[in-house]
């Protein structure tokens, strides 16, 4: 897969007529995205008019085939900045709701696991004044199970991780 996000867009009058007339378009960027989309229905063999998005390469982010560019710019915008992680949050959240500002706020990083993100939360609390032999009787079990009821949700990674994001 193209680390930039794309989308696959088809002449609809083309497409009609039997012939799968389209073009991969990166999509970052929305004046782009438009010229691009009147090259190929400029191009097409039925000169037409409509054209839709019918495929498209988002990290996994679900978007629709008449999804208004400017937004679709947008999107790819924040996956190509931010990477999967983005696009796992979108699709969480739902892209109508996806901000940058937002992502910020609620990303928590990515981890190994949600065990592993507690664990790490829990030694970033610096509790040094809790002796060595009382360590071991911490149940990071129960912290993550409570961690994970309330406050945070995670959204597998494709490396096998997670990606731990805040409510």
């Amino acid at each position: 897969m193209n680390d930039t996000p794309r989308i696959y867009v088809r002449c609809l009058a083309s497409y009609n007529a039997g012939h799968l007339h389209g073009k991969w378009i990166d999509a970052t960027d929305a004046d782009c995205i438009m010229e691009e989309i009147q090259e190929v229905l400029a191009t097409s063999p039925e000169h037409g008019e409509e054209w839709a998005i019918h495929d498209y390469e988002f990290h996994g982010l679900t978007i629709g085939e008449y999804e208004p560019i400017e937004r679709v710019a947008e999107l790819g915008r924040l996956i190509a900045e931010h990477g999967p992680a983005f696009a796992a949050y979108a699709n969480n959240v739902g892209i109508d709701y996806a901000t940058a500002d937002e992502f910020q706020d609620a990303f928590c990083g990515e981890h190994e696991s949600e065990r592993a993100y507690a664990e790490e939360l829990f030694d970033d609390l610096n509790l040094s004044d809790i002796p060595e032999h009382v360590r071991p009787y911490i149940d990071y079990d129960l912290f993550t199970r409570d961690l994970f009821l309330s406050d945070n949700y995670s959204v597998d990674a494709p490396n096998g991780g997670v990606y731990v994001f805040t409510h």
